[in-house]
């Protein structure tokens, strides 16, 4: 309800998920392509997202990759209000906090969850209070499982987003998995009442076969939980957006197992990433693996390099970690021994600082110094700030565009320059994320690389990486028109919540009403105050 004066809020739903992976960020996107081309004004949110691929907004904010492509399925320009909180690991236990697109510290998982975490509530609300008075409607994505009962308290992306701003919830499950019945009871059944009475139906995720052999079980879950189905999605090879954490080259397949088109010319180009420990953004070769005849594996072990034309060293959230990884399996060396006969490779951020000479880390892994593979004229330094950045310019005759997320500071003492970093013979060394999305300069890449791999291998003159996103984005919006109950989703988010939602037993304890908002003028954190205001609740380092 809005107090007087107060602007009207638009529509607004959770896409939640029985696990992770289930397919929320998916079917989020999917809403909101179908949506856009309705007309319908939509923004995509995720209060709170772990995940090592970011990108970087007009404004400067670094955000997670999949709100970015949501966003880009609604066709608006993606924010910080679309992701207040990105947690980027950076071990096991703990995570970079960048809050409102700006790191502001580092924390363990106790010390989040100990109570940083529910500070950040009155935040992420503000936040989507915001977006739904530009909006018309926003579709939130949720994190894992709602009925992580031992994380309920200080949830802030689940239910605790949804009772916080009164929104409904339907959860997804990926029966391709098994057992999909079981976790939508499940779920449900672990929810508090408070938290049930949000949750308004169920989607089904990855279903193959006959779906009126599913329809006994469905109804028979109606009957459960006095809730629907909204839809039994199909699986669908080759779908998808921009990874939070897996490995998978979004566009054209899996691991060591991409699914390419035939190549322009006679030889297919063979592209191995090292799969390197924190890996960050290999969304970026995505773009290759769109390209007709461009087979990209990720590989771990040394002799995976030897028939491989280019050699990727992508970004990553642990450089010095990363470096030691290569150096421990034999990697480095075959990488040496690749430049010395030159061979190809590119570096990218966290790639391109482990290919110079020296490496001055007290931030991230504060290591001091270490010797970098020295196959590029460069010295890094670590600062404490980070450098967030859109950049443009031109390489090789053709326009770039890119984005910049990263620590280390390059100091580039020769060579031929390369989007602000440089090359030197077959080495190629850059900071710039996305930039083989820019097609004419990816083509001229790929052929360098083929010249210099001695393949005959010719790109396609006609790919369009954003062509193909669009296209993807839009079998998104298709499975939601085809095979989702749209109407009971557009009452669910014009309506809000349905009453009457039934509880099903047991149910976990209640959970205390969450904290409302801050009234302007206090002293808790505001979505739209700039991120230092909210220095002070996080720093002081590793909990």
């Amino acid at each position: 309800m809005n107090g007087p004066g107060q602007a009207a809020l638009g529509g607004g739903l959770l896409v939640a998920g029985t696990t992770s992976d289930a397919g929320k960020s998916v079917v989020t996107a999917g809403i909101c392509r179908w949506l856009a081309r309705k007309g319908v004004k939509v923004a995509p949110f995720k209060a709170q997202n772990m995940s090592l691929n970011s990108f970087v907004t007009r404004e400067g904010a670094e955000i997670g990759r999949a709100q970015a492509m949501q966003a880009a399925a609604a066709r608006v320009e993606p924010s910080a209000l679309m992701n207040p909180v990105l947690l980027k690991p950076g071990s096991d236990r703990s995570s970079q906090v960048v809050l409102m697109g700006r790191p502001v510290g580092e924390l363990s998982a106790r010390g989040y969850h100990a109570g940083r975490q529910e500070q950040l509530l009155g935040t992420v609300t503000d936040c989507l209070q915001e977006l739904r008075r530009t909006y018309d409607a926003v579709i939130c994505e949720g994190a894992g499982s709602p009925a992580e009962i031992n994380l309920r308290r200080t949830d802030i992306v689940n239910m605790g987003i949804a009772r916080a701003a009164r929104i409904p919830a339907v959860v997804v499950g990926d029966i391709d998995r098994g057992g999909v019945f079981a976790s939508f009871f499940g779920t449900t059944a672990l929810l508090s009442p408070e938290d049930q009475a949000l949750v308004a139906g169920y989607l089904v995720n990855k279903f193959r076969g006959d779906v009126t052999l599913l329809e006994p079980g469905l109804d028979m879950l109606k009957e459960l939980t006095g809730r629907p189905t909204l839809g039994v999605l199909p699986f669908a090879h080759g779908l998808g957006i921009d990874e939070e954490d897996g490995l998978r080259v979004s566009l054209r397949g899996a691991v060591r197992e991409s699914v390419v088109a035939p190549p322009h010319g006679a030889d297919v180009l063979r592209v191995a990433v090292a799969a390197v420990p924190l890996m960050s953004n290999f969304t970026d070769v995505d773009a290759l693996a769109a390209e007709p005849g461009v087979v990209v594996r990720f590989v771990d072990r040394p002799e995976e390099l030897a028939d491989a034309d280019l050699v990727v060293l992508p970004g990553t959230r642990g450089t010095v970690r990363a470096l030691q990884w290569l150096r421990e399996r034999g990697i480095a060396d075959a990488v040496r021994r690749r430049a010395a006969e030159g061979r190809p490779v590119l570096g990218i951020c966290g790639g391109f600082q482990m290919l110079g000479e020296r490496i001055e880390d007290e931030v991230e892994s504060k290591a001091g110094t270490v010797d970098g593979l020295g196959l590029l004229p460069v010295r890094v330094r670590f600062a404490a700030d980070k450098t967030l950045a859109r950049p443009s310019g031109e390489a090789l005759g053709e326009p770039v565009e890119g984005y910049e997320i990263h620590h280390g500071v390059a100091e580039v003492t020769g060579g031929e320059p390369f989007l602000e970093g440089c090359r030197s013979g077959a080495v190629w060394g850059t900071h710039w994320h996305g930039s083989l999305e820019s097609d004419g300069f990816r083509r001229a890449f790929l052929r360098r690389v083929a010249a210099d791999a001695g393949r005959a291998f010719v790109p396609a003159p006609d790919t369009s990486f954003a062509a193909l996103r669009e296209e993807q984005l839009d079998r998104l919006g298709d499975l939601i028109e085809e095979h989702a109950d749209t109407e009971a989703l557009l009452r669910l988010i014009e309506d809000g919540v349905p009453a009457g939602l039934p509880f099903v037993p047991p149910g976990a304890p209640p959970i205390p009403p969450p904290r409302t908002p801050a009234a302007p003028g206090s002293d808790a954190p505001s979505a739209v105050s700039p991120a230092p205001a909210h220095r002070t609740s996080l720093e002081g380092g590793t909990s």
